[in-house]
């Protein structure tokens, strides 16, 4: 005679509720940067009265404006493992070659705009196509290649205008740099607009999937037969091209353009990028952690400045946040791996 299997209570098919400690992990692992940026204004809204004010806020998205825009191409060249120490320097040198187009003759305020704005772009590109080439072709570290372009840059910044700055630009053009749109800063929506499509290309193009993939294992992507070092070479060309907007948006709140401009603005998007997520080791980041990360830093240099805090004081916490950020960093690693 056949006995019937017995039907398992639902206690017993029902899987185990996570864990605490899972739960942490997986929130820390997804969302932490986001969580982390919620408590920091938590926190600073309760410190100052008028963190929270609207006139604050619009600060605050002007401040960081820059640093998204040089973060968006500072996390490819990163997610290939690689890193640009010359983005503040090759910003100086797109910013006063624009500032001379600016100032060329001949041209109406329109043609000139545009012409600046292209001219930026191209040096950017250039000088982010010497870096890439260099470093692939050559196997040289991209920390070696990128301190050398820093002082070459500079140095041709200060070439250029024999070590003065430019001024006395078209009002149309230095309006954009105080303008707002429904209540936003103009030139954060430039800084969106930068984000979004960073992200599309990340997230939506074999290209994008391919620079992760470099990240991860470079020897594997060119055993399946792609020219890794194109890639390469395409990741620093959009940083060199994201550094010459930034140039050009960067002179619209300046109103000059400044052959000393930009010094240390590679520290604050190299921070940036790496408080948002993204492994120094390449292969894992998002632009959408990079925007958190800039977001993280301004609030925390706005809030620091409103509480009243020193200048060397600051200094020392936003320190400390960039080696915590990059503490938790490999932390990630590890709960991502036991994940898998």
């Amino acid at each position: 005679m056949n006995t019937p299997t017995p039907t398992p209570s639902l206690a017993q098919a029902a899987p185990p509720p996570a864990s605490l400690r899972h739960r942490t992990r997986t929130v820390l692992r997804e969302a932490g940067i986001g969580v982390a940026l919620v408590c920091l204004v938590a926190v600073f809204a309760m410190l100052s009265p008028i963190f929270l004010t609207s006139n604050n806020i619009t600060n605050i998205f002007t401040q960081i404006s820059i640093n998204v825009i040089l973060a968006v191409g500072m996390t490819f060249v990163i997610l290939i493992g690689g890193i640009d120490l010359s983005v503040g320097s090759v910003m100086a040198f797109c910013a006063v070659v624009a500032g001379t187009v600016l100032k060329a003759e001949g041209l109406d305020v329109g043609a000139a705009i545009a012409l600046a704005l292209l001219a930026s772009v191209a040096v950017g590109a250039l000088c982010g196509l010497a870096n890439g080439a260099i470093s692939a072709y050559w196997a040289i570290p991209s920390f070696i290649v990128t301190l050398g372009m820093l002082n070459i840059a500079r140095g041709a910044a200060l070439q250029w205008t024999q070590a003065r700055s430019i001024y006395e630009f078209p009002d149309a053009f230095n309006d954009f740099g105080s303008a707002t749109v429904f209540g936003a800063p103009a030139i954060f929506l430039v800084a969106l607009a930068l984000v979004a499509i960073g992200w599309f290309v990340l997230n939506r193009t074999v290209f994008g999937r391919l620079i992760y993939a470099i990240g991860n294992n470079e020897e594997a992507v060119r055993l399946a037969g792609h020219n890794v070092r194109a890639y390469k070479i395409a990741a620093f060309v959009i940083c060199g091209a994201a550094v010459g907007v930034g140039a050009v948006i960067y002179m619209t709140r300046l109103t000059i353009a400044s052959p000393i401009s930009g010094i240390g603005f590679e520290l604050n998007a190299i921070a940036a990028v790496i408080i948002g997520g993204t492994s120094l080791s390449g292969g894992r980041g998002s632009i959408i952690g990079t925007l958190l990360g800039a977001c993280i830093i301004g609030v925390l240099a706005n809030g620091l400045i409103l509480i009243g805090m020193s200048d060397f004081l600051r200094q020392m916490v936003t320190g400390f946040v960039i080696i915590l950020a990059v503490v938790l960093d490999v932390y990630r690693a590890r709960l991502t791996r036991a994940a898998d």
